[in-house]
């Protein structure tokens, strides 16, 4: 089983949260009430929308992980999960995903995922190439 795999049967268990196809044609997805917020691509790379307040306000942490991925003025950051610390850093960053989702003004729709707009390079010493 993948990392995403297992990331995506903890985080359907969340009551919050409904399958489906991902809306950029490629994966699964998760979604709230108001939006997607979560898109499975491949056993490894997941796609997250965060509002632009989240994003700012987390912006020195999220750029600080290597484990993120940002593409300045998307709302989408995307986690390449390489270990169990990066599925327990997308569950977290799922919960203020919701939160944020409660809060943010209905135009602050979510716009076009990452999908195809990030290379996630091997991590420095994890023996990968």
């Amino acid at each position: 089983m993948t990392l995403a795999q297992r990331a995506l049967d903890r985080l359907q268990a969340w009551p919050d949260l409904t399958p489906g196809p991902a809306s950029c044609g490629t994966g699964r997805a998760l979604r709230s009430v108001r939006d997607e917020i979560v898109h499975f691509h491949t056993g490894r790379d997941v796609d997250l929308h965060l509002t632009q307040r989240a994003i700012q306000r987390f912006q020195y942490d999220l750029s600080g992980s290597s484990a993120i991925r940002l593409v300045p003025g998307s709302r989408w950051v995307t986690v390449h999960l390489d270990c169990d610390a990066d599925v327990h850093l997308l569950l977290s960053l799922v919960s203020i995903a919701l939160k944020a989702q409660q809060t943010r003004p209905v135009a602050d729709r979510a716009s076009a995922c990452n999908f195809h707009r990030v290379t996630v390079l091997p991590r420095t010493g994890t023996g990968e190439l």
